[in-house]
């Protein structure tokens, strides 16, 4: 498995069926992670996060699709009693789950904020207060990893840069940040790593309308320094190093995976 074999440990990635979850899975188990692709409930959603298992072992690798709504307590409690049930234990939590509602704020209806801050910022507390409780309950394993466990959060540029039509998503990147970091801060002395990858600009379906057409894809272009659309693969691998003990020392940050988006590229020269 090379410098980030992960054999033997369990992770559980939210929101696993597509873009960066899914991305996140594919490295985890090409590590010898067995993963645990969560998916919400739905026959649409669980086709795609079959898919994504298929993909999985047909690499060589172990995985089994878990529906769950982030949202709610008692869903996420039950997947990782499920999870620890079947396997014992899990070491490593991806949440990742999210998604976008843009509008105008005075356009905004309250079900639009409150529905994005729900799974990205809600979603992220609830699956990371289990993970939590479960590396608690069982303490370390020194045999497997330095670390306790591991937690990893799937926050966004716009944690630090603000974007307009998106009060919503941005508000809610921006409280992971703190969540993130309070946490770590909370939890280190347990052996309990915590961390977040913060992308840019992915291509993934959840902002197929900035790069589908040339023209939104060279606007897109301008607003990236390394002159590129990131890939799930890209954030993918970040995870994994985050997940793995070569960053065993790296607690309570943000890594962010962005071609330079965050250096305001707009500035360059026009300072």
């Amino acid at each position: 498995m090379g410098r980030f074999d992960l054999s033997g440990q369990v992770a559980i990635v939210t929101g696993g069926s597509s873009g960066i979850g899914r991305g996140a899975a594919a490295q985890l188990a090409g590590a010898g992670a067995t993963v645990i692709v969560n998916h919400r409930p739905g026959e649409k959603s669980r086709e795609k996060a079959l898919a994504a298992v298929s993909s999985i072992e047909s690499a060589g690798g172990q995985a089994v699709a878990i529906a769950a709504d982030v949202t709610q307590e008692a869903e996420v409690d039950a997947m990782l009693s499920k999870v620890v049930d079947r396997f014992g234990t899990f070491h490593i939590m991806v949440a990742n789950a999210g998604i976008e509602q843009a509008a105008a704020i005075q356009d905004m209806t309250l079900a639009q904020w409150q529905s994005v801050l729900d799974v990205n910022l809600t979603g992220a507390f609830l699956c990371a207060r289990g993970a939590v409780r479960e590396f608690l309950r069982r303490g370390p394993l020194p045999s497997v990893s330095p670390a306790t466990g591991k937690i990893i959060f799937t926050s966004s540029v716009h944690e630090i840069i603000p974007w307009a039509f998106q009060v919503n998503y941005a508000a809610s990147k921006g409280g992971m940040s703190l969540l993130m970091k309070s946490l770590a801060q909370e939890v280190a002395h347990a052996g309990i790593r915590v961390n977040s990858v913060a992308p840019g600009a992915i291509r993934t379906s959840i902002n197929a309308d900035a790069w589908e057409s040339d023209e939104a894809h060279r606007q897109l272009l301008r607003l990236i320094p390394y002159g590129r659309i990131g890939e799930s693969e890209d954030v993918g691998r970040a995870i994994l190093w985050l997940a793995s003990d070569e960053s065993d020392y790296v607690v309570g940050t943000s890594l962010l995976i962005d071609g330079g988006m965050a250096l305001y590229p707009a500035f360059r020269g026009d300072g």
